[in-house]
């Protein structure tokens, strides 16, 4: 079997707009064939997400109004990484600024490219177990309800698209398998 590879090569990167958190540019690009395209893309710093499971097999999720759908949305907690912060360091601090807990068991789920159509951005997701109590601190800027659900409830919400954001359908369906609940 020959494997085709397809690549496309930057002519021109043309810087749109620079924020806090994205970089928007506009690319000309040179397809296989000799075609030229646009890109928009968005460069992200990344972030990460984390599964957290009690004893008593309840995940834990947090309710955020996200502006970009507009409406609140149930998650796992989750957030962007610092400039050159490691994902798992990351991960424990916003499992702990979100909801209070901490995890004696903290492993790594892989990542995901949430939309790599447009984006760079990369997701790192963990699994969070043998939880306990530490402080509550969310960001400034942050309003969430913290929610304990049945496991099983959550991947039955994710089936029937009640829960559909990629990081918590990829890290719920990724714990469902490490832990082959189903």
């Amino acid at each position: 079997m020959k494997v085709v590879i397809f690549e496309e090569k930057t002519i021109s990167s043309e810087k749109i707009y620079e924020g806090k958190i994205v970089k928007l540019t506009v690319d000309k690009v040179a397809m296989p064939g000799g075609k030229i395209a646009t890109r928009e893309l968005v460069a992200h710093p990344g972030g990460v997400g984390v599964v957290a499971l009690t004893e008593s097999d309840e995940v834990i999720l947090v309710r955020q109004f996200r502006k970009a759908i507009e409406k609140a949305i149930l998650e796992i907690p989750a957030g962007k990484l610092d400039p050159g912060e490691d994902p798992q360091t990351c991960g424990i601090r916003e499992l702990e600024e979100e909801t209070g807990l901490k995890a004696r068991r903290f492993e790594p789920l892989g990542f995901i490219y949430p939309s790599p159509g447009f984006t760079d951005e990369v997701t790192y997701l963990y699994l969070a177990t043998d939880l306990y109590e530490g402080n509550i601190h969310p960001d400034p800027d942050e309003y969430l309800d913290i929610l304990r659900m049945p496991f099983e409830e959550a991947v039955d919400r994710i089936m029937a698209n009640e829960i559909s954001d990629a990081k918590t359908v990829a890290g719920v369906l990724k714990t469902m398998r490490l832990l082959k609940k189903s």
